[in-house]
């Protein structure tokens, strides 16, 4: 059956139900171009709605937490542990409709399998929908995952304001009648001791799936960074036809030194063996002051380095900092990196990749594995020492925008596996959790 599941979805329920879910989603959200689902607005809230009522009919229990975070459970054989899958319904601004809400459906259609099957997990099976996860509207990441877990810091719910409004979390919780003080206790819904497994199902944000010709990647693990936002370089302004190329101390210089500077040992630290990506986002000059016949006399950048391995990200930062101060030497200027923020790296458990991996091969699906470059609620999770997955499902013309593209029969694919998964033994998910260790 699960081999039918992939091959000719159309035929089943499940795969039909995801259908009509994401058209609703898209009809409800829709916001040309594309979709906008504001974090504790009325898309957000809408989609909610939308999953909710699919998952009641099929027989889940339906739950909030403080936060606003909603799960569904369809009871399991053991009930005293849950395996959960989730994701977020939250968008950025004119969005893919895939994107975060690929993963709940899925969830959803997992469910909706099982009962067509006649078939009950091992375990309780949630599906969450995590509130909160583009922090384009709260300045914060994984908000659902954090306060599903207890894990915000209090001091975020009034001091973090929604982009649009100005307005406090705080004051968006409790609009929509959650529970703000309940979240400054501490507060969780998930106990990690009782999650046998967490596992988010995400479409791809860059297109290796495309180019290798897969339906489903299997991730190892989730890239941590470090950043800085706000780096200035500082030389001398000085008329561009006068100053002699000895005396300059030009700022556009410096900084397109150390950017390329920064390209050549991701280079060759990728050469050797490293996970890495270096970016500069943003480099301008002053537009108050720069002039088409001027010598820049100041430039800001800013940077983020990802990778998974805390060590990479160290030793990049080390030579990274050797290298800005070698080049403000040799112009005369000065760098001045400014605050630093960033993540840690999510490792993925082991034993859950692979389990992943045998019932891709069960269901006669093709995959790798693959790291995620993008940040996601599956890292909050990791670092909780929950034992994670992420499934990616192929799409094309990444994401975060309104060409967002995930073919079906890709989504489909990756049900399948999640399928097969749930059709394991409850000893075969605890040993999969156990080899995390």
């Amino acid at each position: 059956m699960i081999a039918a599941l992939a091959t000719v979805s159309e035929t089943v329920p499940a795969a039909q139900l995801a259908r009509r879910l994401f058209a609703d989603l898209f009809a409800r959200t829709e916001h040309s171009p594309g979709v906008t689902r504001i974090a504790y607005g009325d898309g957000e809230q809408a989609a909610f709605g939308l999953v909710a009522d699919a998952a009641r009919s099929i027989g889940a229990e339906i739950a909030f937490d403080p936060a606003g975070n909603q799960f569904l459970t369809l009871p399991g054989v053991d009930r005293s542990r849950r395996i959960v899958i989730a994701s977020h319904l939250d968008s950025v601004p004119h969005g893919g409709n895939f994107d975060g809400a690929a993963g709940v459906i899925m969830g959803v259609a997992a469910q909706a399998w099982l009962v067509g099957e006649g078939r009950r997990p091992p375990f309780d099976l949630t599906v969450g929908c995590l509130r909160a996860e583009e922090s384009c509207w709260f300045p914060h990441s994984y908000i659902g995952s954090k306060t599903a877990l207890g894990v915000l810091d209090p001091a975020v719910l009034d001091k973090v304001v929604r982009s649009d409004t100005g307005r406090s979390l705080a004051a968006h919780m409790a609009e929509l009648g959650f529970d703000p003080d309940g979240v400054r206790r501490g507060g969780r819904s998930l106990d990690p001791s009782k999650i046998v497994a967490y596992i988010e199902p995400h479409i791809e944000q860059a297109p290796l799936l495309l180019s290798d010709g897969l339906p489903v990647g299997v991730v190892t693990g989730i890239r941590g960074s470090f950043r800085y936002r706000h780096i200035r370089n500082t030389g001398a302004y000085a008329h561009s036809g006068a100053m002699p190329h000895h005396l300059r101390q030009d700022s556009v210089l410096a900084s397109a030194r150390l950017v390329v500077a920064a390209e050549a040992l991701w280079t060759r630290l990728e050469a050797e063996g490293h996970d890495l990506t270096i970016t500069f986002g943003q480099a301008m000059t002053d537009a108050a002051q720069h002039s088409f016949s001027k010598v820049a006399g100041e430039m800001q950048l800013c940077l983020d380095v990802r990778s998974q391995s805390r060590d990479t990200l160290a030793l990049v930062e080390r030579l990274l900092a050797e290298e800005a101060r070698q080049i403000a030497k040799d112009t005369g200027t000065t760098f001045e990196l400014g605050e630093e923020s960033g993540s840690e790296p999510a490792v993925m458990a082991q034993g859950l990749v692979e389990f992943a991996l045998e019932s891709c091969v069960r269901a006669g699906i093709a995959t790798r594995t693959m790291a995620s470059g993008a940040g996601h609620d599956a890292a909050t999770f990791a670092l909780a020492g929950v034992p994670s997955l992420m499934l990616f499902i192929r799409n094309a013309n990444g994401s975060h925008n309104p060409d967002e593209h995930m073919d079906f029969a890709d989504f489909d694919a990756a049900l399948a596996v999640v399928c097969d998964m749930l059709c394991q033994s409850a000893e075969r998910w605890r040993g999969a959790g156990e080899a995390r260790r």
